[in-house]
């Protein structure tokens, strides 16, 4: 059995880049990872999604996910025009970088956490990119990956100062989403 994760972004946004950093983080804690993107017609600002698996066992699938178990969704406008909530599995979690969630329309079955990604990535990295963020609110939700192999996969991935500030709005965002549980 394993966890299946879908990343809804834009082009642009680093959706590539949380799913890949999520399963490096799941790598870490010794569990088996597989990251990867949907091709198409994808351009700057076009949806994009991309994909992360993680289990205890080996993963011997390489389909797209199309029944996730929880939905990272960082950009709140995305919720106008595709249907993140498309074949997610009952009491499923959408965690939605929004400010404003009474505005979404929640289907039955699923559990919507929102969490200021776009706020946390501005006042931490001093940039509106949440990509890192909503990953770090994600292990906060779900405890599926530690704080201390997420931050060693960001500061991997990034390196340097922009690593260091990715690790700290990461732990932001995870300690804000652990205190909204």
């Amino acid at each position: 059995m394993f966890i299946e994760i879908r990343v809804h972004g834009r082009g642009g946004q680093g959706s590539v880049t949380a799913a890949e950093v999520l399963a490096k983080a799941a790598f870490k804690d010794g569990l088996v990872s597989q990251a990867f993107p949907a091709f198409g017609s994808e351009r700057m600002g076009a949806p994009v999604r991309a994909f992360c698996r993680v289990s205890d066992k080996p993963i011997r699938i390489r389909s797209e996910i199309h029944t996730p178990d929880f939905c990272i969704v960082q950009d709140p406008s995305l919720m106008d025009t595709v249907n993140v909530f498309e074949g997610l599995k009952p009491g499923g979690i959408v965690v939605l970088n929004s400010e404003h969630p009474e505005q979404v329309k929640v289907p039955a079955g699923a559990v919507l956490k929102p969490i200021a990604g776009t706020r946390i990535a501005q006042e931490v990295i001093g940039r509106p990119i949440a990509n890192m963020v909503m990953v770090g609110a994600f292990a906060g939700i779900t405890g599926l990956v530690t704080l201390e192999s997420l931050q060693a996969a960001v500061k991997e991935r990034f390196g340097g100062k922009v690593g260091d500030l990715n690790a700290a709005a990461v732990a932001t965002a995870y300690q804000a989403a652990k205190e909204k549980k």
